[in-house]
């Protein structure tokens, strides 16, 4: 069964056709499905949970962007379900938000008609899912992601690029205007860095992004060697970058090399822990989450799959 979920703030005129197009299609092909349309923040979630275990929906279509496609995969995540029912779920994603990160690495535009081709021609590949695990009043709480998670100058980005929604629209330069703000406010945080039981800071650290895919912050490359199918997590940090290191960073942000310039580190690793007392801030594939002491990122090998016509 095919389960659609759509994210309805665009445009309501695109969004009517776009699903007008989907219903008509689907109709002349006798494909079943359930739709469900989003009404609030984390609605995904709670509507991807309801269609995989009221439905077994095996597949799930996303028309939303980056946010909607992570709330729908924790819907999924944390169904109640078995590893390898989980396992053979093909999750799908017509681009419709601002970032579209996640859609960069896979070829899909905002070409609805050729999106949802792709989706319904295209065959499962095996994904990888990271889980950012941390504790809130001593309680412990999960977040997975499909795209990226990201501590310091990223979650600040993301804050910034989404106020300015509200007086620029939805573009895709506001995540480089609120790259340039956040760089201004960011300051380092005192922790330690472990990757795979390896200490790799003792210090401040300014920034870090770990990438299951090479793009965030609308189509910038922090991490241009991520492969989402690989097992482990491609990720960069910076500690204490100087005025002049930070300008000599901004050229690189989108041609991929910037992870070549000598002042940012770049590592893979599976499992990642964060020991800090301070407030830490972070953003999981854009949705922002405010956490106090350690966190710590795994990445689950093959988790589910992702359904496009390469």
């Amino acid at each position: 069964m095919l389960g659609v979920i759509i994210n309805p703030k665009s445009g309501k005129r695109a969004y009517r056709m776009q699903r007008m197009y989907l219903w008509n299609l689907l109709r002349e092909r006798r494909i079943p499905y359930e739709f469900r349309v989003t009404k609030y923040a984390a609605h995904a979630t709670e509507l991807a949970r309801e269609l995989v275990e009221d439905y077994r929906c095996d597949e799930i279509l996303v028309l939303g962007g980056d946010g909607t496609l992570s709330e729908v995969l924790n819907g999924i995540m944390r169904a109640k379900i078995t590893a390898d029912e989980r396992r053979n779920i093909q999750l799908g994603l017509m681009p419709r938000g601002t970032g579209n990160d996640w859609a960069r690495y896979w070829n899909l535009t905002k070409k609805y008609r050729e999106a949802i081709e792709r989706f319904l021609s295209g065959e499962g590949h095996p994904l990888d899912v990271g889980c950012v695990t941390y504790w809130r009043n001593h309680i412990e709480h999960h977040r997975y992601f499909i795209n990226s998670v990201g501590f310091g100058v990223d979650p600040l980005c993301c804050q910034k690029a989404e106020k300015l929604k509200y007086y620029l629209g939805s573009h895709h330069f506001n995540y480089v205007i609120g790259l340039i703000g956040a760089i201004i406010q960011q300051k380092p945080i005192p922790m330690q860095l472990v990757v795979d039981g390896e200490v790799l800071v003792d210090e401040a650290l300014f920034t870090m992004n770990v990438g299951n895919g090479p793009f965030s912050g609308g189509g910038i490359k922090q991490n241009p060697d991520a492969n989402p199918q690989d097992g482990v997590f491609n990720a960069m940090f910076v500690c204490k970058p100087t005025l002049w290191q930070v300008i000599k960073a901004l050229p690189n942000l989108f041609n991929g090399k910037l992870t070549e310039l000598p002042f940012i580190h770049a590592y893979q690793g599976k499992d990642i822990r964060m020991e800090t007392e301070e407030h830490l801030m972070f953003e999981a594939d854009g949705i922002l989450h405010n956490v106090m002491g350690p966190t710590e990122i795994h990445c689950i090998h093959h988790a589910l799959q992702f359904k496009v016509k390469m």
